[in-house]
Order: structure tokens, then C-alpha cells, then sequence
């Protein structure tokens, strides 16, 4: 026998479990005509989790509306006070206030930001509306901030309410956030109180991490010194724990404050008043990109302001801070002062009042009819490339080559003779990689061929729990495979397999996309600080721009569907991808570059063989990050008229059926975790 047919039966060998499953999958597709059941799983064999879980929230609507109740109109007395403050004041008491807070813990620069910021905010016309979500905000954040102690300190403290709480976590931040807005619309009526309670929820979970990290953080020797100083287990705790874990928890600060602004405008559907939110939502509605537009740059000055400020003070806490500000009380008596000064001031001049309509700065009417001529001259060329993406990539995905290629589409009809062709072409492939002593190829070609042959619609529902099962057990193990086993099993039993598909299709070409433009863009910025200059602004942009606002120029130049939706999926979701790369680059130790530089290594041959293979495991992690983005993304997309999961949860939304919002909820939310898992597991194997 040649080597090479030796390294064929070897491949086998080790591939044969992959083979027994393609080997099945042939078989069920075979008899698919025959069996129907066989690509669509039977209603008859799901459950009633839905309808159950209505039951059980019926239950508990009525036994605890009356106190769930209570507490919404205590917190609307605390948020109406703040809220009257914020939007009664004057605005150049407001300002001078949050500047003077902005010097306090970052200097003069960060003050000097404040202003400018803020002065747009006035100018724009949206003080009224910033001042409402800050409010929101403000009274939000403690909540969080309090909470996400508590639960993270018992998680310090015990380790088996760590294993309950970490998973909870989890789940949190996973399950789309219209999933629980239901419950909580049930529970506390509607009004932007609901509104913040949804924000406290979805803002909680990183408050809780870094707590129990900063605990656990602490060293050794800090917690021997109070022990034989004699202290108390509380006097440990506030000189000793409390001070030690202080800077890793206010990091967890500032990122439940990020939280608790990106949950404004989704808390507007179901608590919307007059906040910026509202007008954000309210523009994608009636499709006004200027509005959106210059609505959505208030949330990104208010998000700015927010973490600037909040990073800050938690920069203080470390050793060496440049700025250490006043102390509590000549603080309070220079702020004091201030605002004295601005009230008076305020009073003597109404235009410090209330800034004059008259000197208000809103291009939006501008922007939207640039947008309008812009469809006029290019309409044509916006619609081929819509259509091309469309029939040629996403449709070849969702519905597969054989019944994507009709004449209709491609021009062509995929006769027997091209689908012999094909398949005789993957099979020559992949024996040669077998052949190689590549399995591992082989394998992914035979299932790579078969997914765009058949698409992710066509695909026998038993074939893809054993392939999804027996990736995640090579990868990770007997715990990561029932994981996996379970996601499945949870889709099809509660009779969500078809969305789950759709979602899964839509997702994978915009992760692709993402990795293949991204990485390429991270390349250039990783070999040019000008590109790198010039990216970072955009990318912060994208990630601080509502999810919503994202929709809006997509919309306007492409109408409903799911080119709209992959487009806003890919601007959300690039973002990790050219970050991750880029700094995977750019950490290669200079001593690797300079080995390959001197045994003669071109630039090509140094990419690929000296930085690429080290910076593999930051882009694996920026791949993970992408396709947590954009699971994250699809329920925003259901807007645009996409199918799926997140259609699924946005109808339960709008009928406040609990049970179906959060049944489909937790099926996306047990999809994003199961790629994690397999994702990390992954990443563990290239360090």
C-alpha cells in the first residue's frame, strides 16, 4: 500500500465517528420525500413549555402585583425628583454642576469635555430629553451598583451560591432583553419606571463579576495583617476587604453605568416617555434618518460623558493617580458656591435658563433629504447590490445550492449533471486531505459542501444535534456535548427548530462576513497607525450608537429584509473582530519579528508564519466576541422584518406573552452560550 493510501486508512480511523454521522445524514436525505418529518420535527412530539410558563407567571402576577406595584410607585416618587431636578434646573446650573463633578475626578480636561459635550446637547435641541435619560440613568445605577454588591459579595463568600449565581449571570446577559421586559411590563405596569427597572436587570450582572473578582483579588498578605491586628470579621471587611477590592469594583462601576444608557432605548418600548430614548425610536418609526441621526449622537455624548467620568474616579483608587481632586468637604463647599453663582446668573438672564429656540442647531431636515437625493441618483446601484448579496449569498445559505440556482435567480437551472459534478468534486477534495493525513479537513469540506448544498433549512434536525454534539464533545469534553445536546433538544421540543435555523443562517453569513472584511481591516490598522487612528473613533462609534440607529441608514437605502438586517448585524458585530485583530498584531513580541526578520523572512512569509500563527488565539477571542454580537443583534433586526428567534420574541412582546418571549429568549440566549463554550474550548487548545 503507498503512503498515501496508508494515511487514507488512517484518516478514517480517526475520523470514523464524523464519518458514521455523514454517513447517516446521506441516508436520511435520501428518504426526506418520503419522510417529511425527517427536515421538519413533528408538532406533534413538542411541548407546552410556553403555555406552562404562562400559567406559573399568571400565578405570580397575582400574588405579587400588589407589592411589585408598590415598589413602582416608590421608585416614580425617587426618579420624578430627580427627574424634576434635572429637567427644572437651569441648564448652566446643570452644566456647571456636572462639570465641576467631571474636575473633581478627572481635572480640567475632562471638565473642559464635559462643556463642550454638553453644550451640543443644548444646541441640538434634546436637553429635555438627554435630561430624562439621565435620569433614568442616575436612579438606575445605584440600584444596580447596590444589588450587584450584595448578590457579588455572597458569591465571594460562598462557593456554592458562586455555581448558582455565575450561571444566573449568564443567562442575564445572554436572553435578549425584550425576553424579560414581558414579565416585567406584567409585574409593574407600564411607564418608564418599567423602563428602569428593565435597565437595573440588564445592568447588574457586571457589578456582580467584578465584586466577586476585586474580593478575590485581594492579597494574601492584606488579610493576614488584619487578622493579627485583631480586627473583627466586620472591621476586616470595611478597613481591610472593602478598601483592597474597591478598584476592581469601581471598573464594575463604570461598566453597569455603559448598561444601564445601552438599555434606554429598548426600555422606550415599553416605558417610553419623553426621552432620548423615545425620539430615537420613535425616528426609526416613521424612518427619519436625520432625526435618529442626531438623536442617537446625544446617547453617544451622554455614553461618553458617562464612562469618561466614571473611569475617572475609578483611576483615583489606584497607586500613582495624576489627579486627586479635593477633599469631600471643600469639594462640596466649591460646588456649593458654583451653583449658587450659576442660579443667580440664570436668573438675571433667561437665555441661561433656557436656552433660546432661536440658537438651536438641528440639521436633521438636511440630512434626511441628502439621504432622499442620495436614493434618487443611486437607487438602481443600491438595488443590484442588495439583489446580489441576496440571490448569491444569503439565499445559497438559507435554502441551499439546490434550491437556490433556478433561472429566476442565477440565471442557470443546477442540473443533475452540475450536482454529479459538485459532489464528485467534494469527494476528491476531501479523499485528498484523508490522503494528506488531514482529516480534519476532509471532514470540514464533506460537512462545509453538504450545509450550502442542502442549507441550513434543509438539514435533517437529528443530523444537526449529532454533528453540534460531537463537535462540542471533540472540543470540549462530556459537560460542554450535554450543553450542546441540551440547546438542541431545548429548540426542538418547544417547537422552535425552523426560527432557531433562520436565526443561525442570518448569523453565520454576517459572522463570516464580519471575519473576513474585519480581519482585513484589523490587518491594515495593525500595519498603519494612521489607519489605526482613523478606525478606533468609527469602531467606538459603532459600539456606543443605539442598536437601533443602526437600522436607520440600512433601512432608508434598502427597505425591509434580510439584507437590512445583515448589514446592521455586520456594523455591530465588526467591531470585535478589527479590535481583536489588530491588537493580536500589533502584541507579537518584537523578538519573534526580529528571528524572522534575520533568518530572511519576506513580509509575506513573516505574516503568515511568524505574526499570523501568534496572534491567533486574540483573533479567536475576537471571533467569539463577533458571534456573541451578532446573536445579540438578530432580536434588533427582527424590526426590519427578518425571521427567527428574535421575530419570535418581538411578537410575544407586543401580545405580553410571557411564556413565548421567554421560551424563545432562553433558546437564543442557550445558542449564544453553546457557541461560547465551544468557542473558548477552542481557544484553550491554541494557548
Amino acid at each position: 500500500m503507498t503512503a498515501f493510501g496508508r494515511s487514507f486508512v488512517v484518516s478514517c480511523v480517526r475520523a470514523w465517528p464524523w464519518l458514521v454521522v455523514l454517513a447517516l445524514t446521506a441516508l436520511l436525505l435520501m428518504q426526506r420525500a418520503a419522510y417529511p418529518h425527517i427536515i421538519a420535527y413533528p408538532d406533534a412530539w413538542t411541548l407546552p413549555i410556553a403555555e406552562a410558563v404562562n400559567v406559573v407567571m399568571d400565578g405570580i402576577v397575582a400574588g405579587a402585583q400588589g407589592v411589585t406595584r408598590a415598589i413602582s410607585g416608590g421608585l416614580n416618587v425617587v426618579f420624578s425628583g430627580v427627574q424634576f431636578f434635572l429637567t427644572g434646573a437651569p441648564w448652566v446650573v446643570s452644566v456647571c454642576l456636572f462639570a465641576l463633578i467631571a474636575w473633581q475626578g478627572g481635572g480640567w480636561r475632562l471638565a473642559a469635555l464635559t462643556v463642550a459635550l454638553l453644550f451640543y446637547v443644548l444646541i441640538s435641541g434634546y436637553w429635555i430629553p438627554a435630561m430624562n435619560t439621565l435620569s433614568l440613568v442616575l436612579v438606575a445605577l445605584p440600584l444596580s451598583v447596590l444589588i450587584g454588591f450584595g448578590i457579588g459579595y455572597l458569591g465571594y463568600r460562598s462557593e456554592r451560591a458562586r455555581r448558582i449565581i455565575m450561571p444566573m449571570l449568564d443567562l442575564m446577559q445572554t436572553i435578549p432583553a425584550f425576553a424579560y421586559l414581558i414579565p416585567i411590563l406584567l409585574l409593574f405596569g407600564f411607564g418608564p419606571v418599567v423602563g428602569l427597572i428593565a435597565s437595573v436587570v440588564f445592568a447588574v450582572p457586571p457589578m456582580v463579576r467584578n465584586t466577586i473578582l476585586g474580593f478575590q483579588r485581594i492579597p494574601p498578605a492584606v488579610l493576614e495583617s488584619a487578622r493579627m491586628s485583631g480586627c473583627s470579621r466586620p472591621q476586616q471587611f470595611v478597613w481591610a476587604e472593602f478598601p483592597s477590592a474597591m478598584p476592581q469594583m469601581l471598573i464594575g462601576v463604570n461598566q453597569t453605568t455603559m448598561a444601564a444608557l445601552s438599555m434606554v432605548i429598548i426600555a422606550a418600548i415599553i416605558g417610553g416617555f419623553e426621552d432620548i430614548g423615545w425620539e430615537v425610536l420613535s425616528a426609526m418609526r416613521k424612518a427619519q434618518f436625520g432625526h435618529s441621526l442626531l438623536a442617537g449622537i446625544v446617547i453617544v455624548i451622554l455614553a461618553i460623558l458617562l464612562d469618561r467620568v466614571s473611569s475617572a474616579y475609578a483611576a483615583r483608587q489606584l497607586p500613582g493617580a495624576s489627579h486627586v481632586g479635593l477633599s469631600l468637604r471643600r469639594f462640596a463647599l466649591v460646588l456649593g458656591a458654583a451653583l449658587g453663582v450659576a442660579a443667580v446668573a440664570a436668573l438675571l438672564l433667561p437665555a441661561l435658563w433656557v436656552w433660546p429656540e432661536t440658537r438651536v442647531f438641528f440639521p436633521a431636515q438636511v440630512i434626511n433629504q441628502a439621504t432622499t437625493d442620495f436614493l434618487l441618483a443611486y437607487g438602481d446601484v443600491m438595488a443590484a447590490l442588495k439583489n446580489s448579496v441576496q440571490f448569491y449569498v444569503l439565499l445559497p445559505v438559507k435554502l441551499g445550492f439546490e434550491r437556490a440556482i433556478v433561472p429566476f435567480t442565477w440565471g442557470i437551472t443546477f442540473t443533475p449533471g452540475m450536482k454529479t459534478t459538485y459532489w464528485i468534486v467534494t469527494l476528491i477534495c476531501a479523499a485528498a486531505a484523508f490522503g494528506l493525513n488531514r482529516w480534519k479537513t476532509g471532514v470540514a469540506i464533506l460537512v462545509m459542501a453538504g450545509f450550502f448544498y442542502f442549507g441550513a433549512t434543509g438539514l435533517p434536525w437529528a443530523s444537526v444535534f449529532l454533528l453540534i454534539t460531537l463537535v462540542a464533545f471533540q472540543v470540549g469534553g462530556r459537560r460542554l456535548a450535554l450543553l450542546a445536546a441540551g440547546t438542541v433538544i431545548y429548540l426542538l421540543i418547544n417547537g422552535l427548530w425552523p426560527q432557531a435555523m433562520l436565526s443561525v443562517y442570518l448569523c453565520f453569513v454576517a459572522v463570516l462576513m464580519c471575519i473576513f472584511f474585519g480581519g482585513l481591516i484589523g490587518i491594515w490598522a495593525a500595519s498603519s497607525d494612521t489607519v489605526s487612528g482613523i478606525i478606533r473613533p468609527i469602531n467606538d462609534m459603532l459600539q456606543t450608537l443605539p442598536q437601533f440607529v443602526l437600522l436607520i441608514p440600512a433601512l432608508m437605502l434598502f427597505q425591509v429584509g434580510d439584507f437590512t438586517a445583515l448589514l446592521a448585524i455586520i456594523a455591530y458585530a465588526i467591531v470585535p473582530m478589527i479590535r481583536y485583530t489588530e491588537h493580536g498584531l500589533r502584541s507579537v513580541p518584537g523578538t519573534l519579528i526580529d528571528a524572522g526578520l534575520s533568518c530572511g523572512c519576506s513580509s509575506w512569509q513573516l505574516f503568515w508564519q511568524v505574526r499570523l500563527p501568534q496572534s491567533l488565539p486574540q483573533i479567536l477571542i475576537g471571533i467569539n466576541q463577533t458571534v456573541l454580537y451578532g446573536l445579540g443583534m438578530l432580536v434588533i433586526a427582527a424590526l426590519v422584518g427578518t425571521t427567527g428567534l428574535g421575530q419570535a420574541i418581538y411578537v410575544a412582546l407586543g401580545e405580553a406573552n410571557a411564556g413565548a418571549g421567554l421560551v424563545a429568549g432562553l433558546g437564543m440566549a442557550l445558542i449564544a452560550m453553546t457557541a461560547d463554550r465551544i468557542l473558548q474550548a477552542v481557544i484553550r487548545k491554541q494557548n
